[in-house]
């Protein structure tokens, strides 16, 4: 069973920083992304960032690039998304799951949701102004 569990939330002040941990596991796919998403309520779910198993490499949707990072570490089955400069629109839900095998990428637009089969609970981010 593919399981994933997203932490790491947490309340912020604007400007400050949080790093998000994502641990999977459950599969054994060779081709996978791992990506992060958010949402806030009433809203649909936005493609923050994602990362190939194959080759590390690394997509972002244009709000995030230069604020956020996104890093894994496949044999420890984790990922990370560290989060720089948060701004209160940052403020939602986070998810991350598990695209297989990996969908292509529109650069600038994040990872689409839709790709994704394998969700995890999400964790809450919070940023004051």
């Amino acid at each position: 069973e593919v399981q994933l569990q997203a932490s790491g939330g947490g309340l912020v002040q604007a400007g400050g920083s949080l790093r998000l941990s994502c641990t999977y596991s459950g599969f054994t796919f060779d081709d996978y992304a791992i990506g992060w998403f958010r949402q806030l309520p009433g809203k649909e779910r936005e493609g923050v960032s994602c990362i190939s198993s194959a080759d590390g490499s690394t997509y972002y949707v244009d709000s995030v690039k230069g604020r956020f990072t996104i890093s894994s570490d496949n044999a420890k089955k984790v990922a990370y998304l560290q989060m720089n400069g948060l701004q209160p629109e940052d403020t939602a839900v986070y998810y991350c799951a598990v695209d297989t095998p990996m969908s292509p990428v529109v650069p600038g637009a994040g990872p689409d949701p839709y790709d994704y089969g394998y969700w995890g609970r999400g964790t809450q981010v919070t940023v004051s102004s």
